[in-house]
């Protein structure tokens, strides 16, 4: 049954690995057998990372790259792809947000956040495709959000961007199942990380979050890697364009 879960002479790139969400999934690919890129918008984003995996007794690499900028998303897939003959595994974790009431709200910030939500999770698949065909398997794991079903206040940008994530993952899963890529994605619930400090900062909007969650508590970054883990694996081959929630139970509420 553990050979479901097995990774190993899979090939893995991250985004957003530098830190929460992406940082424990490429420790968690890492540990699951699977060879891991870790991407970050900055040359030695994931040194921690790369500490951790190491720490495992395990070994990775990495790569960077502006994911508001498709240029340097097209310079890190050919680097990445001259490297390794293909990507088995992406998972688009890299990801921005912007508060501001949506009267006021910057449209250069709507541009930003959208590009890096939407854009780089499209142009990062379209990349690896080609050589997932050629194979005749992959996997495709978007980063979704509980925003991918409410509106939400104050992120009118975030909130677009990750309904259209999980509308861009059915829409490829359309397209690519009959080549047997599953393209899937994850919806995480209220997750300690640096895009919900905010939330976690304010007593009273904490205390309202914890009593919704049934689970009782905020999720950690490891709570995580058990679905990124499922949905890298043969153990999923029959699952494809679903949106995974991971929330403690919050859409059950």
């Amino acid at each position: 049954m553990t050979e479901l879960f097995n990774l190993s002479g899979k090939v893995a790139l991250v985004t957003g690995a530098s830190r929460g969400l992406g940082q424990q999934i490429a420790l968690g690919l890492a540990k699951a057998g699977a060879t891991v890129i870790c991407s970050s918008s900055r040359e030695h984003g994931c040194d921690d990372t790369l500490a951790l995996i190491a720490g495992a007794g395990l070994q990775a690499s990495q790569c960077y790259a502006d994911l508001s900028k498709a240029e340097d998303i097209r310079h890190m897939s050919e680097q990445v792809l001259g490297q390794v003959s293909a990507i088995d595994i992406l998972v688009n974790v890299g990801g921005t947000i912007y508060r501001q009431p949506a009267v006021d709200y910057d449209y250069e910030e709507w541009q930003r956040v959208m590009r890096v939500n939407l854009d780089a999770s499209f142009l990062l698949a379209q990349a690896v495709a080609p050589a997932m065909m050629t194979k005749q398997q992959g996997k495709i794991i978007n980063i979704a959000s509980m925003l991918s079903y409410s509106g939400g206040m104050t992120v009118p940008a975030y909130t677009a961007s990750k309904h259209a994530v999980a509308g861009l993952t059915k829409a490829l899963a359309n397209e690519w199942a009959s080549q047997n890529i599953q393209v899937n994605a994850i919806a995480p619930g209220y997750f300690r990380t640096d895009n919900t400090q905010a939330l976690q900062d304010d007593a009273q909007r904490n205390a309202e979050i914890e009593k919704r969650i049934p689970a009782g508590r905020w999720g950690e970054p490891e709570d995580l890697v058990g679905a990124a883990i499922f949905l890298a694996s043969s153990a999923s081959d029959y699952v494809n364009g679903h949106i995974l929630a991971v929330d403690g139970g919050w859409l059950a509420r």
